[in-house]
């Protein structure tokens, strides 16, 4: 087994930093480890859903961005809602971005924006909650457990990888939101075979740290003393027997064990997922275009991992809780974003990936429209520089690629940036949107562990603009 400490991550407002571990079993693939996940897989899932071959990028902003200083601007409002930066043209008439983004502005008829998103709540948890699953119940900070499958995880037990040898569903560096791992990411009651493959590292520091020379994804290393040739013996035993067992009893649990086992093997052994991973292999000047900083190449990295077969892959660009020191947080966040998101639309177009890829960028929430005085409750500034604070009543959302229609401004929010004024939208129509994308039907349900039936979306409706 492997013990991956996946480190600590930035304190929350609540206070609390939360260290995480990620356990993975290797030696056992070639038996009855990894065969008896993916068995689990295929026995919970449902036969016979129609899939397009597209994938999915997910950039999560984990903290909560503000929608009043990246997509959706307030030149016309007071000081005290407009904020620091002005908007600034691009390609699409009437779609201004923050003038940080000067990348993306040449490229906004690539994807489309939604600016009406709202789920009404300013908790961190029940905000990640509701946009990772789109269900309520009840989460919140004082209850965070997960009650409901993350869309990463229906989606890798309803399609599985796109091709033979990579894992359908990846989480760079990990799977993280709010500060659990893999937070509302994870399988829960389809089970944990579902959680995404992570490449380790909770804020890409060390070796796993995409941006390092010496970056490489342990989980794919063997067991220490555990060479193929090794595995390969073990995995003649397991075939002698097997070939005991199969003339004894020839019936179809043996041909699927075998098909299991076959389909764990050749994860660890095959190089697919090796070379999907390798991203040494890209050019110098294509690293440079994606920015040369954990972000960047992770994004990179996601591109290199839709493109060799992975279904699902999320990025966690964490540490957007910004009630204090906004100008500041902003002004080094949003130029590596920038970067990330125009090199990987970019590079996916010139790859011929773009129509088969969808990429979604959010967060749990947006901010508050008013800037806060600094002061946290007490004297202004006592807290540090102005921020912003907990907004989940309008916020945003990026969709392209995949088959969306680019260059859209999808709803309004009213003057102040407050709430939806024009098309107002849920997280649910945001996964509806996802799940035709990728030819899953939004009317999908799962069963309970109690055996009752319940629907994935309380609104199935997809995002008719965007179709």
């Amino acid at each position: 087994m492997f013990r991956l400490d996946l480190g600590s991550t930035k304190k929350y407002c609540d206070g609390m930093s939360r260290r995480h571990f990620l356990t993975l079993g290797v030696s056992g693939m070639a038996s009855v480890g990894l065969p008896s996940l993916l068995r689990a897989r295929e026995q919970s899932a449902r036969p016979g859903t129609a899939t397009r071959q597209t994938s999915v990028i997910l950039i999560w902003l984990d903290g909560g961005p503000s929608h009043m200083d990246l997509y959706d601007m307030k030149p016309d409002a007071p000081a005290e809602y407009r904020g620091f930066w002005r908007p600034i043209r691009t390609r699409v008439p009437g779609f201004d971005i923050t003038e940080l983004f000067p990348k993306q502005a040449l490229i906004t008829d690539k994807f489309s924006m939604v600016r009406s998103l709202h789920h009404d709540t300013g908790d961190h948890f029940a905000g990640g909650h509701r946009m990772l699953t789109t269900k309520d119940m009840g989460v919140n900070g004082d209850n965070r457990e997960q009650r409901f499958p993350g869309i990463g995880a229906i989606v890798s037990r309803e399609i599985g990888p796109r091709r033979p040898g990579m894992p359908a569903f990846v989480g760079i560096p990990n799977g993280m939101a709010i500060g659990l791992n893999p937070g509302y990411n994870g399988g829960h009651m389809i089970g944990a075979q579902y959680n995404p493959f992570q490449t380790g590292g909770a804020r890409g520091q060390g070796d796993n740290n995409p941006n390092l020379p010496n970056f490489a994804v342990q989980n794919l290393n063997l067991a220490a003393g555990l060479t193929l040739d090794r595995l390969e013996d073990r995995r003649s035993m397991a075939r002698h027997f097997d070939d005991a067992l199969r003339r004894m009893e020839q019936n179809d649990m043996t041909r699927t064990m075998d098909r299991f086992t076959e389909e764990a093997f050749e994860f660890v052994t095959r190089p697919t997922a090796r070379q999907a991973f390798n991203i040494h292999q890209e050019a110098p000047r294509l690293r440079d275009t994606y920015g040369r900083n954990p972000w960047g190449q992770g994004t990179l990295l996601a591109r290199r991992l839709v493109e060799a077969g992975s279904t699902f892959v999320s990025l966690h660009f964490g540490g957007w809780d910004h009630h204090f020191d906004l100008q500041a947080g902003y002004e080094h966040f949003l130029p590596m974003v920038d970067s990330a998101v125009s090199g990987l639309f970019e590079d996916l177009e010139q790859r011929g990936l773009l129509d088969t890829t969808l990429v979604v960028l959010c967060g749990e929430f947006g901010r508050t429209p008013r800037i806060n005085d600094g002061g946290g409750g007490g004297p202004p500034g006592s807290r540090g520089a102005v921020g912003r604070d907990h907004w989940g009543n309008a916020m945003f959302c990026l969709l392209g690629g995949g088959g969306i229609r680019g260059g859209q401004v999808i709803g309004s929010t009213d003057r102040l940036g407050m709430r939806p004024q024009t098309r107002p939208l849920t997280p649910s129509n945001i996964h509806a949107t996802i799940y035709r994308i990728l030819g899953i039907d939004p009317r999908l349900q799962l069963l309970e562990p109690s055996g009752r039936p319940v629907s994935v979306l309380d609104d199935p409706t997809p995002i008719s603009e965007l179709l």
